[in-house]
């Protein structure tokens, strides 16, 4: 019996030559599909950090209000936008000093 044209489930008639192409293509697209959905948590995390003031003994959420504050103090001091997590922590500390005599209601 010619194994090269038995007709099993795996091949549907097809030469090995044609099927693992195909199974390697099924497989790149079905990955391509369920990357952004295993990456979409990751992104979703990213607003909610959290910061503690060492110096005022109290946490701060960072999201939208925060980042607002944080780009008006970046303006005002004169300096370039780094992301928050990735100052200094002297900066920090000063971002946090201004911002406990700058409350959301004076924006």
């Amino acid at each position: 019996m010619d194994r090269s044209r038995s007709r099993g489930w795996y091949n549907a008639g097809m030469p090995k030559t044609k099927f693992m192409p195909r199974l390697w293509t099924a497989t790149l697209i079905g990955a391509s599909f369920l990357v952004p959905m295993a990456v979409a948590p990751l992104t979703l995390r990213a607003d909610d950090r959290k910061y503690h003031d060492a110096d005022h003994n109290d946490d701060h959420s960072w999201n939208k209000k925060e980042d607002k504050s944080y780009r008006r103090w970046e303006k005002e001091n004169h300096r370039k936008h780094v992301d928050f997590g990735k100052t200094k922590e002297e900066d920090q500390k000063a971002y946090w000093a201004w911002r406990h005599g700058h409350p959301d209601d004076r924006q």
